[in-house]
């Protein structure tokens, strides 16, 4: 199947991401969420991001242009019904998602892959609420998604092989390093990462270090490029909690509780960098 538009639901970090990217291989894009001023904020980070190539001079103004100019951005989720190819990058929460499915199942034709940019979610049980189980599968990119090469690709139990070829190939053609990952929850990158960052917050509720140590032991000892606070600041608070919570659910083991101070920041509103504070103050 030839991919020309290329559809998004959500212009968050993650959509934005997205949307930059598959507009950079060339593709049209249209980009969908709830409210024009999220549309408004998902265009201005992809054209911040964008600039930054051209000051660096690795894209000019001409391509920058080009870039923005493939995207288009829409309130109504009816808009993506030309794309050829969606992918979801809603809130990582099941309703959410669910109710996005089941939307895009009766808007989109029945040729279209259906994908979503769950964290943690099962895609199995995303695709139950479609008739079209053989056309859903996980398609879950790193953030932030214009640097980061990795793309998780994860088939459902009835995901067919056609779209699991046809997602591989769009991730390599958006210059991403495609890994398959089996639809268990959390997959491969945010099993790993959360119990780690989770276990980093159970060290500074238990006063075994301060923030900043945390975070300098794991940069400068295990030569991570960030520390696990700073990062779940960046990832979004709730969004680790979310990822914890699924990953409890779906093993009922003990290991993936969330820590309760990471609950107790999200209850508080303390989301990370997009609220300007977490772990660290951003304002």
């Amino acid at each position: 199947m030839g991919i020309n538009t290329f559809g998004v639901i959500g212009a968050g970090q993650m959509g934005s991401g997205i949307a930059q990217v598959a507009a950079m291989s060339g593709l049209n894009v249209i980009m969908s969420d709830i409210k024009d001023e999220l549309l408004e904020q998902g265009v201005e980070a992809i054209e911040k991001i964008l600039q930054r190539g051209v000051d660096k001079r690795k894209l000019d103004g001409t391509e920058k242009e080009e870039i923005l100019n493939r995207i288009t951005t829409t309130v109504d989720i009816k808009d993506v019904a030309s794309a050829d190819f969606v992918v979801e990058a809603a809130t990582e929460y099941e309703p959410v998602k669910f109710e996005i499915f089941e939307n895009l199942d009766q808007i989109c034709a029945a040729n279209v892959i259906l994908a979503t940019n769950t964290s943690s979610i099962p895609i199995g049980r995303i695709a139950a609420r479609t008739k079209r189980s053989e056309k859903i599968i996980g398609m879950h990119f790193m953030n932030p998604v214009p640097v980061m090469k990795l793309v998780e690709i994860i088939r459902g139990l009835d995901t067919s092989d056609d779209t699991f070829q046809t997602t591989w190939d769009l991730a390599l053609k958006f210059g991403k390093t495609p890994a398959e990952a089996k639809d268990y929850p959390g997959f491969i990158a945010n099993r790993i990462l959360m119990p780690m960052i989770n276990e980093a917050i159970y060290c500074l509720y238990h006063g075994v270090g301060t923030r900043e140590d945390i975070d300098t032991v794991m940069r400068l000892g295990m030569n991570h490029p960030m520390g696990p606070l700073s990062l779940a600041d960046l990832i979004g608070l709730d969004t680790c909690l979310a990822i914890m919570d699924t990953l409890y659910d779906g093993f009922k083991d003990s290991k993936y509780r969330a820590c309760p101070l990471l609950r107790k920041y999200v209850e508080a509103g303390w989301l990370g960098r997009k609220t300007g504070r977490g772990f660290y103050d951003y304002t």
